[in-house]
């Protein structure tokens, strides 16, 4: 099923042509995971060359800061590893993966987060994030923003600084990006959740 609702906003820097390429393989899936809800399917943008392209073309082109006020990537579990280490190295930075809990060895630090039906919980390794280090965080989609925060609660707790986040799909209606305590933040498209 074709995306008709999505709103290009941070997509807009690479063309209107570019822009419609990328969305056109963004699938809406009704019912998914249960009734009532929009699932967004963006793993069809990673299996073709160009819309891959034109996605790291955007996330560069839409960085919430400039690309040399942070040193480091941070990607969230699952999605954020697909294009994280990718946009990390066209930047010349580094990566660091922020993993669902238990997927490390036993050097962590861990976070809970609220979920709509219960809690989660998220872990970087102790090492990971250096002292004073600016950390950009990037994930494919923010509704709530519980995981974002629970990242950046994370990265401080290791001594780094969150310079801001960077998303490809923002949900409207929830005011994720009003939960992200003034850090600069961008998305490339909004839809409605």
């Amino acid at each position: 099923m074709a995306s008709t609702d999505i709103t290009v906003s941070g997509l807009s820097r690479v063309g209107a042509e570019n822009a419609e390429y990328l969305i056109s393989k963004i699938r809406t899936i009704p019912g998914f995971p249960k009734e009532g809800i929009l699932f967004r399917d963006f793993m069809p943008v990673l299996a073709d060359a160009r819309a891959f392209g034109v996605l790291l073309d955007a996330l560069e082109a839409a960085l919430p800061v400039n690309r040399h006020d942070f040193d480091v990537v941070a990607g969230l579990e699952a999605r954020g590893f697909l294009f994280g280490p990718a946009l990390a190295a066209r930047l010349g930075k580094g990566f660091i993966a922020v993993r669902k809990a238990g997927k490390l060895p036993p050097d962590t630090v861990s976070q809970n987060y609220d979920l709509e039906y219960g809690q989660a919980a998220v872990e970087i390794e102790t090492s990971a994030v250096h002292e004073g280090e600016r950390v950009l965080i990037v994930d494919d989609l923010i509704a709530t923003g519980g995981t974002a925060n629970a990242a950046s609660t994370l990265i401080e707790k290791c001594g780094g600084k969150v310079a801001g986040f960077s998303f490809v799909m923002e949900l409207t209606g929830i005011d994720g990006m009003k939960s992200l305590q003034g850090y600069p933040a961008s998305s490339l498209i909004t839809m409605p959740a």
